[in-house]
């Protein structure tokens, strides 16, 4: 159980911190939400929880497949948001498309056996 409250805490300082700092330096504060830091970070929780290879490599490329279909929320939220519609609604949309990439990278992983 401590090991997890230790896991929350630094996830969430590290989250934390990148939010503050883009209040007033919105181009750094976007690069550090950009690191994959979440995937760094559930990594080494995960190995330090299970220490096996096998795991680890399929994680790590299943990562890469599922970080691919999040990208155009990136591109659509501000495009909306330079539209004049509401940041709720830009945000929205984004997880929306985000969602149905994300079932479709799901469908083609487990057609072509690619990804973990």
């Amino acid at each position: 159980m401590l090991f997890f409250i230790l896991k929350c805490l630094i996830s969430g300082l590290l989250i934390a911190s990148a939010s503050s700092i883009a209040r007033r330096y919105p181009g750094f504060g976007a690069l550090i939400a950009s690191l994959p830091l979440v995937s760094v970070l559930g990594m080494i929780w995960l190995w330090l929880e299970k220490p096996d290879r096998i795991v680890m490599s399929r994680h790590a490329e299943a990562t890469f497949w599922y970080v691919l279909p999040s990208l155009p929320m990136f591109l659509l939220i501000p495009r909306l948001l330079r539209a004049g519609l509401p940041f709720w609604f830009a945000l929205l949309a984004g997880c929306a498309l985000t969602i149905v990439l994300y079932l479709c990278t799901t469908w083609a992983l487990a057609r072509f056996g690619t990804g973990g």
